[in-house]
């Protein structure tokens, strides 16, 4: 794996230097013919956080209890080939590490495990974007925008990850082993989807216990099937890569509804009130508007809004709590007031998916620009999740995201100041609580070539 990662960072230099025709300023590509229709092109990206967070009750770091906590981590580091290699026929490989902080894999080899996330190749059959096929290791999904977000290009600071729904479970980072076929036929846009999805215990966790609250089924799984849908009233989106971005910057006028979905029979499995074993389906649906749109009379502002319900389906009483790049290790709550079985309790952990109903906006403003020759820009965000689960009898969940991204050079070099304000639930007796709401500021340098 280290001579891969060595391959494609000397490659990428060879790219920068060796192209036929010059490639646009700033991107890494070799042409592949004269008139640069054939090439393979490179992206290098990062992302370091820099992080204070307060930790969820009974959080511990290596066996002490952490009520705070201050570290430095790369959220996403990053190695991108892809281009159009021969006619009609697109090659697309990524590969990287996620979520490294002082305390990644803190019992095991701190060495970083970069993994592939994608692999996968295409084929268009049609003289343009009508209709293109392809299979491989891929992010292409249903359900939405963002289970298939342009990370690089997000308008806040990380992306809402609840659309990504089974996240490590049985898939590989978002990522799938898939045929898909995609295209645009008039004003619509469509991806259709045939996963295999990989098995619950290979994920590198503890399966659950089987009881009355739905999990992933460990036993022979099925087929997933996934779909997307959106109706685009002005430009269209990039057809190029799978990835959805959160922000055009002004570069193109975007304004669509979308629908997607995403089902897999007996996915699932629980015990009912008689002790049989039941085998739910997983059965996910969402609907969505997305706006990215230029205010050219504000001196190239533009005004981002997105919008989102989010119905998920994966049997009764499934609950997950996610704490990205988790700061903590463990927690000291047991089975007796714990929501155990859900999930990583501590850190900065929160139910993020479950059987039930989420709405998800976002809002954000590209400043104007005072001087033409201003590279610096200013990007104001809010963003909010508000979920209605099964398990949690009723309580809502809601989580608030507000803050700054600073354009030192578009979305190439820019900083991001991030306050996350969650929820944060606990078991008392059989009965859950509702906790004091928690904090999370955190600074996000990205730089991407």
């Amino acid at each position: 794996m280290k001579n891969l990662v060595l391959f494609l960072m000397a490659f990428s230099v060879y790219l920068a230097a060796h192209g036929q025709k010059k490639p646009p300023p700033g991107v890494l590509r070799f042409n592949l013919n004269d008139s640069g229709t054939r090439y393979i092109q490179a992206v290098l990206s990062n992302q370091t956080w820099i992080r204070l967070n307060e930790n969820n009750p009974g959080s511990l770091r290596n066996g002490e209890s952490v009520l705070n906590s201050f570290d430095i981590g790369l959220r996403r580091t990053r190695f991108q080939l892809f281009g159009e290699v021969a006619e009609r026929t697109f090659l697309y490989f990524q590969m990287g590490q996620n979520n490294f902080n002082a305390v990644y894999n803190s019992t095991g080899n701190r060495k970083m495990a970069f993994f592939i996330h994608d692999a996968y190749s295409e084929y268009r059959l049609s003289s343009r974007n009508q209709l293109k096929v392809g299979a491989g290791l891929t992010i292409f999904s249903g359900l939405s925008r963002f289970s298939q977000p342009s990370v690089n290009n997000s308008l806040s600071m990380d992306i809402p990850v609840f659309a990504q729904t089974i996240v490590d479970q049985t898939d590989q980072f978002s990522r799938n082993l898939s045929i898909f076929a995609r295209g645009q036929i008039g004003k619509v846009d469509y991806r259709l989807i045939l996963s295999d999805p990989f098995v619950i215990t290979s994920n590198g966790q503890p399966t659950p216990a089987l009881s009355t609250a739905s999990q992933f089924y460990p036993g022979a799984h099925t087929f997933m099937t996934q779909g997307l849908f959106i109706y685009q009233f002005w430009d269209h989106e990039s057809h190029t890569l799978p990835f959805m971005q959160g922000t055009y910057m002004g570069t193109r006028k975007i304004f669509n509804i979308s629908a997607g979905f995403i089902t897999q029979p007996r996915a699932m499995w629980r015990l009912d009130k008689t002790g049989d074993t039941l085998y739910p389906a997983m059965r996910h649906w969402a609907i969505e508007s997305f706006l990215d749109l230029p205010v050219s009379r504000w001196k190239k502002a533009v005004l981002t809004a997105y919008a989102g319900y989010f119905n998920t389906n994966y049997g009764q009483d499934y609950l997950r709590f996610v704490g990205i790049m988790n700061p903590a290790t463990s927690s000291r709550l047991t089975s007796a007031n714990g929501l155990t079985g859900h999930g990583p309790l501590h850190g900065n952990s929160f139910p993020m998916m479950g059987t039930g109903h989420s709405i998800h906006t976002q809002f954000g403003l590209l400043l104007p620009q005072r001087d033409p020759k201003q590279v610096t820009r200013l990007l104001p965000y809010v963003m909010a999740t508000f979920s209605s689960f099964e398990r949690l009898r009723g309580m809502r969940s809601a989580m608030y995201h507000s803050g700054l991204n600073i354009l030192l050079n578009g979305q190439k070099s820019k900083l991001t100041l991030d306050l996350q304000n969650r929820p944060v639930f606990s078991l008392v007796d059989t009965r859950i609580k509702r906790e004091k709401r928690k904090n999370q500021l955190t600074l996000q340098f990205q730089v991407t070539i």
